[in-house]
Parts: C-alpha cells; sequence; structure tokens
C-alpha cells in the first residue's frame, strides 16, 4: 500500500480480531464508514455477532446492534478468507498479565501479527492489545517490516462503545502515512472528529503512554484509598477531608472516591508491567501503587473483621457475609480481577461463609462460595454485605451494607 492510498476517504475492508470490549467497539466505530468483519476463535461469540447481539455488556454496542442495520459488520471464525482480504487489521486479542513470567502473555498478537503479515502483504496491522513497552518495535524488527502499528485504548468497561465515540485522544505509535492512516481512521468515527486531539509517535512511546496514563489512575485511586484508610483508624470523616483537598482545582475531583481496591482488567496488570518494565530503572513509587492495593485490601479485609466481631445472630452460629457482585463496575459483567474479590480471598482464609450475589454468573459456585441469583433469598441468609460501590438494589438493607462508597460512581 503506497502514501497515496493511505486514506480513508474510500470504503477499507478491515477485520477486527477480538470480539471481546476493545474489539467489538473498534468493529462498530469503523463499520460505520467501512466494511468490517469481527474474527474471533469463539463461535459463540461470532454467532451472537451474525444475530447482532453484543459479545460483551455494553448498553451502546447492544442499542447499534439492533438498531443499526445500515452498519457494515460481519462476523467469522474463518482466519484465512478474514485475514486474506484485510486491508487494515486490527488486534485487539487479550494479554493478560502472567506472574510467572512477570509480563504480559503476547502470544496471542504474535500469532495474528504473524499470520496477517503472512496473508497479505500490503496490510496494515494495527494493535489495540495492551502490551509491554518496546514490544511492536520487536515485533517489527523480527518481521522485517513497518506495516506494525500500535494504537493504545483508553476504554472503560461498559462503556467502550461510548468512549470510542467521544475519545479524551487518539494515539498512534506510527509517526508516517500509516500511522495517520490508523488516526484518520479512528477520527472518522467519532461524534465530533474536529475536536478529538491526535498524537503520532513513535511506538515505543505510543506503548508506554498507554501504562503510564492507566498508572496515575491507579495512583489516585491508591492515594485516596490511603487518605481514607488514615481516616477510619483515627475516627476521622473521610469525606469532609476529600472535599476539601480536592477543591485544589491542580488536585481536582476525578478518581477519588474511595473504594476496596483498584481492580478490573487494565490497571492492576498494567501497573504491574510498568514495574516490570521499570527493571533497570531507579524507581519507587511505581512499586508503591502495586504493593498500596494490596495494603488497601488487608485493611479492608481486617476492618470487616472487627464488624463480624460485634454481630450476633440470633441462633448463635458465626455472621455469614454476603458478596453483592462479583463485577468491577456497574454496568460491565466482567469479573476479572475485581477488588472485591480479593476481599473476598482474604475472609474465606480466616474461615468466615461467604454468600454470593452475581446474576451474571453462570456457575453455582465462586472460590467454593455458593452464588445465588435471587436477591431476595441473598438478603435473607447474610448479616453483612460487602458492596464496593453504592446500588440502589441495596437501600432496603443499607443498615447491613458494608461500603467505602462516599459518592455514588465508579471513579
Amino acid at each position: 500500500m503506497t502514501a497515496s492510498t493511505l486514506t480513508p476517504s474510500v470504503p477499507l475492508r478491515i477485520t477486527v480480531v477480538g470480539a471481546g470490549y476493545v474489539g467489538l467497539a473498534n468493529a462498530l466505530l469503523l463499520a460505520q464508514h467501512h466494511c468490517v468483519t469481527v474474527l474471533d476463535i469463539d463461535p459463540r461469540r461470532v454467532a451472537a455477532l451474525q444475530a447482532r447481539r453484543p459479545t460483551v455488556h455494553d448498553a451502546l454496542a447492544e442499542e447499534w446492534l439492533h438498531k443499526r442495520p445500515e452498519l457494515q459488520l460481519a462476523a467469522t471464525t474463518e482466519a484465512i478468507q478474514a485475514l486474506n482480504n484485510a486491508e487494515v487489521v486490527v488486534v485487539a486479542t487479550p494479554t493478560d498479565y502472567d506472574p510467572v513470567t512477570n509480563a504480559f502473555d503476547t502470544s496471542s498478537v504474535e500469532a495474528v501479527a504473524a499470520q496477517a503479515l503472512a496473508a497479505n502483504p500490503s496490510s496494515t496491522l494495527v494493535i489495540k492489545s495492551t502490551v509491554p513497552v518496546g514490544f511492536t518495535a520487536q515485533l517489527r524488527q523480527r518481521h522485517g517490516t513497518d506495516r506494525l502499528v500500535f494504537s493504545p485504548e483508553f476504554l472503560r468497561e461498559g462503556r467502550a462503545l461510548e468512549d470510542n465515540l467521544a475519545p479524551s485522544r487518539i494515539v498512534v505509535g506510527d509517526r508516517g502515512p500509516r500511522g495517520q492512516l490508523v488516526a484518520d481512521l479512528l477520527r472518522q468515527g467519532c461524534h465530533s472528529p474536529e475536536r478529538v486531539p491526535v498524537l503520532l509517535t513513535d511506538p515505543t512511546e505510543a506503548e508506554a503512554i498507554k501504562l503510564f496514563a492507566n498508572t496515575y489512575l491507579a495512583m489516585r485511586v491508591a492515594f485516596f484509598n490511603e487518605l481514607d484508610t488514615y481516616a477510619v483508624t483515627h475516627g476521622l470523616d473521610t469525606r469532609q477531608i476529600i472535599d476539601g483537598v480536592c477543591l485544589d482545582p491542580r488536585i481536582g475531583a476525578g478518581y477519588n472516591n474511595p473504594s476496596f481496591g483498584y481492580g478490573g482488567y487494565c490497571l492492576p496488570k498494567d501497573t504491574k508491567q510498568l514495574l516490570a518494565n521499570y527493571r533497570d530503572v531507579p524507581q519507587n513509587l511505581v512499586a508503591a501503587i502495586v504493593s498500596a492495593n494490596a495494603t488497601r485490601k488487608d485493611f479492608i479485609a481486617d476492618d470487616i473483621l472487627r464488624r463480624l466481631q460485634t454481630l450476633t445472630p440470633a441462633d448463635g452460629r458465626a455472621p455469614v457475609v454476603g458478596v453483592y457482585r462479583l463485577v468491577m463496575k456497574q454496568g460491565s459483567d466482567n469479573f476479572r480481577a475485581s477488588a472485591i474479590q480479593g476481599i473476598m480471598k482474604r475472609l474465606k482464609a480466616k474461615g468466615v461463609p461467604v454468600i454470593v450475589y452475581e446474576p451474571a454468573y453462570e456457575g453455582l459456585d465462586f472460590f467454593r462460595s455458593p452464588v445465588l441469583k435471587d436477591l431476595a433469598a441473598f438478603k435473607a441468609q447474610v448479616d453483612l454485605i460487602l458492596a464496593n460501590r453504592r446500588h440502589p438494589d441495596l437501600e432496603d438493607v443499607a443498615e447491613r451494607v458494608y461500603t467505602r462508597d462516599l459518592f455514588g460512581s465508579d471513579a
């Protein structure tokens, strides 16, 4: 593909590999103007998209799939055809953090890149999966090509399409024509494309932007959680302190709501990966951010144990703790690395009986604790309810709810 043809002014054939949060949001964004095929190894996800159903919980994505038949969207498990015909391939496969290797597992990205580069000698590959700093440059060198472009995503679970349509910025790790093409493709589908800041960087700098941005957010969460820990320990009003601190415009009111710890798919793994990238670089803060999250969970679990000592059920049994939802954020169906799971494990290690309420979970037990889908039955069987975030479902049992949520928001 020559520089003169690097333009999204005509519909392109685009294949998005991976139908998770990132893949689905990018596929729908691009399908407004281009012919998009979603490639996934899970036939259930492919069947869902073929039936115009979302593969993950995202209210806006569900609405678009139902009400926008003009979207040029197909789905398949057949890799050869999907990659052979693609002018642009967007890689959105999982890169979970592997504690054994102390790094992201990038094997799925590497496999897709090798297959796509071989399938079409002129396609542009856009890596949307989060990767270690330096990964794209190494992959380019290994394959002897500059057709690999990294573009970080900054999406919230459950609101990924919304964030794609109104992004805070578009970052593309390529400063040449291919990078401009990718930026134009992503900006073309936005609600107000002329207002979206675009930054073209070298690929390694783009990878660093992703990890440093998420680590900063984790630092904010950890800071206000430690503020809350201090206030609780000394009998102070956390909200009064936070309100006063955040009136400083240099600090602001974002990401200041205490919680059981930062969690979800991105922040825990991205902070650990950034710390691993600091292997030969002096640092104190990044390591502290990672360790602070474990310390917060220890404190929350200990605080809950102290409260349980004051509970004496009438029948003389040990108090039962209820976990209200395993998901990290409202509007999400993702349980991965949610903070409440860390609290649950700590309590169970102390012998505390736990019951879980999670309507989105298909199993009958989680970490060997029963899972209920009937909210009334759940409330009837537990003595203390843990909720990382408040919810109207719990208003009638508010006196039995333990939460550190002060502002009623995910952030």
